[in-house]
């Protein structure tokens, strides 16, 4: 009779310590970020408009590993409720009163001009409040690099962290904008010290294809690589998403390149895609996730209500690093 064959103990077993062994690889991705974050000490970040449980919990936990010395940038008497309502303690914590998320965006932006912040995180405001801010040529936080988002992926059946880039800012970057994305990702690889990436810029197919701009942009975007318009990463594309990540993937295809079957960088050729993409992993792959816009003076965090509080203490870590790489070695040029 036919049926599905039933493993025995001994497969199921084993199959279960794969997948343990899975998951404790992907923590450990975070946790050493988390751990090597927390030795070098704390941050000055100012939360913006913490006044809700998930934001504020989120810059405690930051607080007490030592990553992050928060400034609660918000309206004090909301922010002291929310403290009391879920057992939090921000009683050693700065506090700077402003009575709406824009004005909170506002006075932010000043501690980061004052030097008293030198990065910004994301409270239970709209993403559209800080980032109309941060963007705003009079605030004077932009640079001459394009603002890009990158999510940090540890998936559990992947070997390193993956940064996946533009998923949150750009909906349809030119080709310039899409040369911004890529050093973005480069550069925060570089800074916290997990080497020369390999970076995949990916599309639909892995040849060039007129009729597909991604294609194109992905073969400009490898020369200008070449002509050193882009620095310190391994540039390849166009690939597909198997053959970036699948070794056997792209040895079927016939791709011989040092980032085939290797990608740490997956450069998406759009928002929609790069969102899809992350939010796939994360959600449908069981994957951790951090994430951080980079191009600015300063890092910014931008953390979710559906964000764990592995993934929050992992963004904390991510922008304490940087913060720390970017006051060392100024990355960007100002406008």
């Amino acid at each position: 009779m036919g049926g599905v064959d039933v493993p025995h103990v001994s497969s199921v077993s084993e199959a279960m310590e794969i997948g343990s062994a899975r998951e404790q690889r992907q923590h450990t991705l975070f946790a050493d970020l988390v751990l090597k974050a927390a030795k070098l000490g704390p941050v000055l970040y100012a939360a913006v408009w913490p006044c809700e449980q998930h934001a504020l919990q989120g810059v405690v936990d930051a607080a007490a590993q030592g990553i992050l010395a928060p400034v609660l940038v918000g309206d004090g008497a909301a922010m002291a409720a929310c403290a009391r309502e879920n057992g939090l303690d921000i009683s050693g914590l700065k506090v700077v009163e402003a009575s709406t998320p824009s004005a909170a965006v506002e006075q932010a932006i000043a501690l980061v001009h004052a030097g008293e912040a030198h990065g910004l995180i994301k409270g239970s405001l709209h993403t559209d409040t800080l980032m109309h801010g941060v963007c705003s040529p009079q605030n004077g936080l932009q640079t001459a690099r394009r603002m890009s988002h990158i999510f940090l992926i540890a998936a559990p059946a992947y070997d390193g962290l993956l940064f996946v880039t533009d998923a949150a800012i750009n909906i349809v970057p030119d080709l310039e904008t899409k040369r911004d994305i890529v050093q973005n990702a480069i550069d925060l690889h570089l800074g916290l010290g997990l080497g020369t990436p390999r970076v995949a810029i990916l599309s639909a197919v892995e040849t060039v294809n007129p009729r597909i701009q991604g294609t194109l942009d992905a073969a400009c975007l490898c020369k200008m690589a070449e002509r050193g318009q882009i620095t310190g990463g391994i540039l390849d594309g166009p690939l597909g998403m198997d053959n970036a990540v699948d070794g056997e993937a792209a040895r079927i295809k016939g791709i011989v390149s040092p980032v085939a079957g290797r990608a740490q960088i997956l450069v998406t050729p759009d928002l929609e895609a790069g969102n899809m993409l992350a939010k796939n992993l994360i959600f449908m792959a069981g994957a951790d996730s951090a994430g951080i816009v980079m191009g600015a003076k300063v890092p910014v965090l931008l953390t979710s209500r559906a964000d764990s509080v592995q993934a929050r203490l992992a963004s904390a870590a991510v922008g304490a690093l940087y913060a720390r790489t970017l006051r060392a070695q100024p990355v960007y040029t100002c406008a």
